[in-house]
């Protein structure tokens, strides 16, 4: 076993048998001891965190086998806070598939014109975008994809399948934690024998959340929109999901 990247949360491992290791870290992003979801760097550990965000990503793998999704994940290790993973490689230089229920965030900077914030969109909305902050990840369409030769029109239609997929499973799935899911991130990748998988994990981190009575922000935007209680918004959610993981 060789360890091959060291990220925030998690290290990654390649082993003997061609795969990959993720290890789940108790540390948090944040600044000066105070969990900041919205920093780039880690600023404490809280212990247990880890290994609580591997039972989450556990769970959320298991709805999307359900639901009929490929993925990366193989097994799971909870004593050694591990995850066993396929190598799949991106697509181009790294994509994201978002997942809009509400129109919010971006969708609104750009089309706020033709619609309010949190208007639901009917039967959901798919966008991908370029992984490159430098450029603002700049929108990605089907002709975009083929002439750069991304990807075939089979793989897209694959991905879009998948991510309509996920967000209905993922949708219901949070609806039976009171809550609302508005928006996520996905990353979809090629194994070796071109088969397509979902390559990341779906985690509170990688998604907006709603309090579904209220509507109280239970997300980054916390962060972002300089609401104040993030951390006890972060630790509502992970109540939540552990009452469902029981």
């Amino acid at each position: 076993m060789k360890l091959v990247y060291t990220g925030k949360t998690k290290d990654v491992f390649a082993l003997d048998n061609g795969n990959y290791l993720l290890r789940f870290k108790d540390d948090c992003t944040g600044k000066d001891g105070v969990f900041d979801p919205g920093e780039n760097s880690v600023g404490l550990q809280i212990e247990g965190i880890g290994k609580a965000n591997l039972e989450t990503s556990i769970k959320f793998f298991e709805i999307l086998k359900e639901a009929g999704v490929k993925t990366h994940y193989v097994s799971a290790d909870l004593d050694n806070v591990t995850m066993e993973v396929l190598p799949a490689t991106v697509f181009g230089h790294g994509l994201e598939v978002i997942c809009r229920l509400k129109a919010t965030g971006s969708f609104i900077r750009r089309y706020g014109e033709y619609i309010e914030d949190g208007t639901p969109i009917e039967g959901g909305y798919v966008e991908t975008t370029f992984k490159n902050d430098a450029l603002g990840d700049p929108l990605l369409n089907t002709y975009h994809a083929l002439a750069l030769k991304l990807a075939t029109p089979e793989e897209i239609k694959t991905i879009e399948d998948y991510s309509f997929r996920i967000n209905d499973a993922l949708k219901a799935f949070w609806a039976t934690c009171g809550v609302t899911l508005v928006d996520f991130k996905l990353e979809f990748g090629r194994l070796s024998d071109g088969t397509i998988v979902l390559a990341d994990e779906i985690s509170p981190d990688t998604s907006r959340l709603w309090d579904s009575k209220t509507h109280e922000k239970l997300d980054k935007d916390r962060f972002r929109r300089d609401l104040g209680g993030v951390e006890e918004a972060y630790a509502e959610i992970m109540r939540r999901l552990e009452e469902h993981l029981k």
